[in-house]
């Protein structure tokens, strides 16, 4: 059985539940435009763009007719949210995430992958979890929260359009994906 996917899909999730990798796949699945919050978001030197650039980045990104967002900034999040027709949201256990996070920060750190505008993470930053700046840090205080936040912004009026997708474990997501008719 095949499903079929909205043209305007916004994935959230914690940090390193792999919400860019869902959704790059999932819009190279459907012929959309992939659209990383991150990369409109940090400029060079890991500094925020400011609020009002940010936003008219995400407006001018999500004009397009086919888009698949990926992120959880809630500073867009109106403005996503409102043109998306479905959120497919990564509902991971803390275990899954903590490894992932773990995994990601060394790769990054050791082979110095380019994120955004040049920027590069640095373990050490990341493992000073009592520093706002570790994504360690940012994923005790952000993980439980979020599982909290998200059920209650699904059931807001503004949001009643909305598909709602929760998917609970990463072999979920797989089957959910291949399920997709690119049609």
């Amino acid at each position: 059985m095949t499903d079929s996917c909205s043209l305007r899909t916004a994935v959230v999730g914690t940090t390193c539940s792999g919400k860019s990798t869902l959704a790059k796949r999932l819009a190279d699945k459907i012929s959309a435009e992939f659209i990383e919050l991150d990369a409109l978001h940090w400029e060079p030197n890991w500094t925020e763009a400011p609020p009002e650039l940010f936003r008219a980045r995400v407006q001018f990104a999500i004009q397009a007719e086919k888009w698949v967002t990926a992120g959880n900034y809630h500073e867009v999040r109106d403005l996503v949210w409102a043109r998306a027709q479905s959120v497919i949201w990564l509902d991971y256990p803390f275990s899954i995430v903590f490894w992932r996070l773990l995994r990601r920060t060394v790769r990054r750190s050791v082979f110095q992958e380019d994120l955004w505008n040049g920027n590069r993470e640095n373990l050490w930053t990341h493992l000073k979890l009592w520093s706002e700046d570790s994504l360690f840090h940012w994923l005790f205080k952000t993980y439980w929260r979020r599982k909290q936040e998200f059920p209650l912004l699904f059931r807001l009026p503004q949001h009643a359009h909305l598909r709602v997708i929760k998917l609970n474990h990463p072999g979920e997501a797989e089957l959910w994906l291949s399920s997709i008719d690119p049609a």
